[in-house]
């Protein structure tokens, strides 16, 4: 395998280019408890419903690295859902908390997390 090391990239068909460092370390799209489609994620743990833990492939080089996490929720019954920002972050894994209703109680949905920062 070899290495290919660079400043910044762009893609075929893009006008500008931007920083490698700019690029997400890891992000995994689920849906009720699935992985979609996910980059740098072996696996997730399912903890509970509305709670996930996504596994690293490669490690992240320290556990304050920035994410995000977004989840989709509908109007049911006249009552919104709201997005749960907690999460509990690790060199090899984030475990995030997902859709609340308004009661507070974490239910499945679908949803996305990116991770950006230094790979291990």
């Amino acid at each position: 395998m070899s290495t290919l090391t660079v400043t910044n990239i762009k893609a075929t068909g893009e006008t500008a280019s931007r920083a490698v460092s700019g690029v997400a370390a890891a992000w995994v799209g689920l849906y009720q408890g699935s992985i979609q489609d996910s980059t740098n994620i072996a696996s997730i743990t399912d903890n509970g419903t509305g709670d996930y833990t996504s596994n690293f492939t490669n490690a992240m080089s320290n556990a304050t690295y920035a994410f995000s996490n977004c989840f989709f929720f509908e109007e049911t019954g006249g009552s919104y859902g709201y997005i749960s920002q907690n999460a509990v972050r690790a060199t090899g894994s984030i475990r995030n908390y997902g859709r609340r209703n308004t009661s507070g109680t974490l239910s499945d949905s679908e949803g996305c997390v990116t991770i950006h920062g230094d790979l291990a």
